[in-house]
């Protein structure tokens, strides 16, 4: 059995997704109870209902539990506390295997969600676990948040400038290799970095979409005051809205950029690419 923490977040849901169908026994970890149909359809065999802060529900999660794939919620400021608590559920449970579920770059302080991953690694290799740490870049399936704007109006809008270079990489792919290091041998120790891609630009990001939908399709730079304004309209804390900004302006300076042989050497195979990513979620897309 291996519990998934953070399981009803898109990364949860892949990586339970993804060891499902390789017949490993899933235990899902989640705040809310409305999750618990979704992830039981995706293969969890147990779904435990529960905070971060709450001891109980941790400890009831790592009970029995060969490995944990922990995963904080997206943009959390208690990032190396909820770490703290799901470490000592493990260690008083007895289990020795866990991975954590980082950033790409978490040593830049200028992404201060970047950095509390970096705090929240630090606290784990002097926690004695079997320890294996992955490191994600930008998903592709952020790209589907402007999707509106790229169907009704033929723009893929991004709070940096269009020629900020990023490296993407594929979700599925980030699940596979998750189930892979959480299910063999040989990966305790090991800090990978996940990239899917070459650093592409914003504007070669909307060339492969307008390739692929075979229709006109530009990017547009938008200021992060602007975006910063919709969000709060749309309710979002000033927490993450701050953080968030932070990430555009310092993307805007310097990108984020990764490179894709480990992934590559983790698959067995060469990660997937934006064409094809894009033509797997195309059609949904098109249709809203």
């Amino acid at each position: 059995m291996i519990l998934i923490t953070g399981a009803a977040g898109k990364t949860g849901k892949a990586v339970v997704k993804a060891l499902a169908a390789d017949g490993i026994a899933v235990r899902a970890l989640v705040r809310n109870p409305q999750h618990v149909g979704a992830l039981q359809m995706l293969g969890a065999a147990q779904v435990v209902v529960g905070s971060f802060e709450d001891a109980d529900a941790l400890g009831r999660a790592a009970n029995g539990v060969q490995a944990i794939y922990h995963i904080c919620p997206n943009v959390s400021r208690n990032e190396v506390a909820y770490a703290r608590a799901v470490v000592a559920a493990a260690k008083a449970h007895g289990v020795d295997r866990f991975v954590y579920h980082s950033v790409l770059h978490p040593q830049i302080e200028a992404m201060p969600h970047h950095f509390a991953k970096m705090q929240t690694e630090d606290l784990l290799f002097a926690s004695g676990f079997d320890l294996t740490v992955l490191q994600p870049t930008a998903y592709m399936q952020n790209i589907l948040g402007a999707w509106r704007g790229i169907i009704v109006d033929g723009v893929f809008r991004v709070p940096y400038p269009v020629a900020t270079r990023i490296s993407l990489v594929d979700l599925e792919d980030v699940a596979a290799a998750a189930a892979l290091v959480l299910t063999k041998p040989g990966h305790g120790g090991a800090t990978y970095e996940l990239a899917g891609t070459e650093p592409l630009s914003q504007s070669a990001v909307a060339a492969t979409i307008a390739a692929t939908l075979e229709r006109p399709v530009q990017a547009a730079a938008q200021p992060v005051e602007e975006w910063e304004a919709r969000a709060s309209a749309g309710g979002m804390g000033e927490y993450e809205r701050q953080t968030l900004a932070a990430m555009f302006r310092y993307y805007g300076d310097h990108g984020l950029i990764g490179n894709s042989n480990t992934l590559a050497w983790l698959l067995g195979r060469p990660p997937h690419d934006l064409a094809h990513f894009l033509r797997r979620v195309g059609v949904r897309g098109v249709d809203g």
